[in-house]
């Protein structure tokens, strides 16, 4: 493309993702990623990666904007969509990519009534960064909590006041409307969303794969103005690896503060500030993480895994699965054994 193409200096042509292996259509899950104008790339990238199909990913990826055609990106970049605002009646789940300048105008008509129609039908909305101006100019998320990069959080509440913009966290699932804060952050919704569509299993593969943590909370801090050594925090993470290996032992919090070599005070407070849970809460997801993973993968009874995660007795498990998931250990292999 010639040099000052009002379209960028760069094209970059978007196809859905190759799909190695044959995947029955019946089991796809159906994502569109609505590219528009001063589309950030990394952002586009995220959710056209994370979801490409494969034996393990039973996605298929449309990229989309306001018609087919090229569409003008930030950063001396284009993009080349295959299809228009037809994918949004299509998709299961529509992801809008951050833009440049989101404060300034809202999307065409077109494009917003697109979305506020796929939602209708009961597609999922998840924006990325500044991609949650598009879905505020819907009026989707008014009343609800939300997020987007830190940068532009105040003027998303100026320009949309109904919004309960929250500055500090990562992502937020309102069920079927989501937002993440920063590029970085769309991975860990896409992590998210993987997890509730396939389970623990799924979403620590591609985590593997992208070489991305296989889990940070939504709320997690977006950023932590430090007053302590960054060694502390490298500590911390070394302290959790040993956790996690160590999740059918007894740990508390003592134990924990421990081997990070702060007081149970500190540690508390650090790792809440890192993580966005509790010292003790944190250990109790894992294990309950690994439970998932183990009900999805094995045929270990309901008592060996409550054991194996040191959570002692299957009245315990069930006990705390059922107040994190909100399902039982039964249901929740039903779930993801179904088809096998």
């Amino acid at each position: 493309m010639p040099c000052g193409s009002p379209v960028g200096d760069a094209a970059i042509r978007l196809r859905a993702p190759r799909r190695l292996d044959p995947v029955p259509a019946s089991r796809l899950h159906r994502v569109a990623v609505l590219v528009l104008e001063g589309a950030k790339p990394l952002d586009v990238g995220i959710p056209a990666q994370v979801f490409t199909t494969r034996a393990s990913m039973p996605y298929e990826v449309r990229m989309c904007g306001a018609a087919p055609g090229l569409v003008a990106g930030g950063d001396g970049l284009s993009y080349h969509v295959t299809h228009g605002l037809d994918a949004l009646a299509w998709a299961d789940i529509v992801f809008v990519p951050g833009y440049r300048f989101p404060d300034r105008e809202d999307p065409p008509r077109p494009v917003i009534d697109a979305l506020i129609a796929a939602h209708g039908r009961g597609a999922r909305l998840a924006a990325i960064s500044t991609g949650a101006f598009a879905l505020a100019a819907t009026g989707l998320l008014d009343g609800k909590r939300a997020t987007t990069h830190w940068h532009y959080a105040r003027a998303l509440t100026a320009k949309h006041p109904l919004v309960r913009v929250d500055e500090n966290v990562l992502f937020v699932d309102e069920g079927s409307v989501l937002t993440s804060a920063g590029a970085a952050s769309g991975i860990d919704l896409c992590l998210h969303i993987l997890r509730s569509d396939l389970g623990v299993a799924a979403s620590n593969h591609a985590a593997r794969r992208l070489v991305a943590a296989p889990y940070r909370s939504g709320g997690q801090a977006q950023y932590v103005p430090r007053s302590v050594p960054e060694p502390l925090g490298e500590r911390f993470a070394a302290t959790r690896e040993w956790a996690l290996i160590r999740l059918g032992e007894p740990l508390t919090l003592e134990s924990l503060a421990r081997h990070a070599g702060v007081s149970p005070r500190t540690f508390s407070r650090r790792f809440a500030e890192d993580t966005g849970y509790t010292p003790m809460q944190w250990v109790m997801r894992a294990r309950i993480d690994v439970a998932r993973e183990l009900l999805e993968r094995s045929q270990r009874g309901v008592e060996q895994i409550a054991a194996d995660v040191g959570l002692g007795t299957g009245a315990n498990l069930r006990l705390h699965f059922q107040r994190i998931l909100g399902t039982t250990p039964t249901e929740y292999r039903r779930t993801f054994t179904k088809g096998e």
